[in-house]
């Protein structure tokens, strides 16, 4: 499998190239390797519905473009079926509030 380039603040770094997740999701892999226990189905579908709900009233506000709203609300439906689970990777047990899983769940969408 190659890989692709993507940069953050932080620098520069290489992801698979058959991943759906970036380099925020690398790097979360990296700094809390704690458990090897990935995060339950249950909490990746409440983010999934939350993010499809915000992206349906941000597209209903006019704040989000009709494209991208459609494109997020696709995504998400997509992973409500049961789509893309071996995208989500990041360690259940990270520090700080769930921003790695966030994170996850934003680059797999």
């Amino acid at each position: 499998m190659g890989s692709r380039e993507e940069r953050d603040p932080l620098g520069r770094r290489k992801v698979p190239s058959g991943v759906l997740w970036g380099i925020q999701t690398l790097r979360a892999m990296e700094n809390f390797p704690v458990s090897g226990l990935r995060n339950h189905e249950g909490i990746l579908r409440a983010y999934a519905e939350i993010k499809l709900a915000c992206a349906k009233a941000n597209r209903d506000l006019g704040s989000l473009e009709e494209s991208v709203a459609e494109a997020i609300i696709q995504a998400t439906q997509e992973i409500l079926e049961g789509k893309h689970w071996e995208n989500f990777v990041v360690d259940r047990f990270q520090a700080g509030a769930g921003t790695s899983t966030n994170m996850n769940v934003n680059e797999v969408i």
